[in-house]
């Protein structure tokens, strides 16, 4: 079995951003002098997008790893990894767009929808 060291790679670069929505996520909590729950909308948005992160984004990179670790052609992988990792950096952008904007629709969405796709896609390929 190799090591999936490019899967290793995007996990560091999510983590990072993992890390700056819970940082997000806490100075608002802060400066909203909110300490349990979410308090107001653009707090709520705040957390949202934070958890959806982390609902979304060890799962699918768990199933890159299994690809990269399966043998699947690098760039593959490294498709998979850079959809996901832009769909996860649109995706706040767009919980703070106006509601039916392009913005909204172009960033929200799109950071829904690549996700999806990746998870999609590699669970198709890990059962092909």
């Amino acid at each position: 079995m190799i090591f999936p060291a490019t899967t290793a790679f995007f996990a560091g670069l999510l983590g990072l951003l993992f890390v700056g929505l819970s940082v997000w996520v806490v100075a608002g909590r802060v400066s909203d002098d909110v300490l349990f729950g979410s308090g107001d909308n653009p707090l709520q948005k705040r957390i949202r997008s934070h958890g959806n992160f982390s609902e979304f984004v060890p799962f699918a990179l768990l199933l890159i790893a299994f690809l990269e670790a399966g043998g699947t052609k690098h760039w593959i992988v490294q498709a998979l990894l850079v959809v996901l990792l832009i769909g996860r950096i649109l995706h706040p952008f767009g919980m703070f767009a106006p509601k039916n904007s392009p913005q909204q629709f172009a960033c929200r969405g799109g950071g829904i929808i690549s996700t999806l796709l990746v998870l999609l896609i590699s669970a198709v390929l890990l059962l092909v």
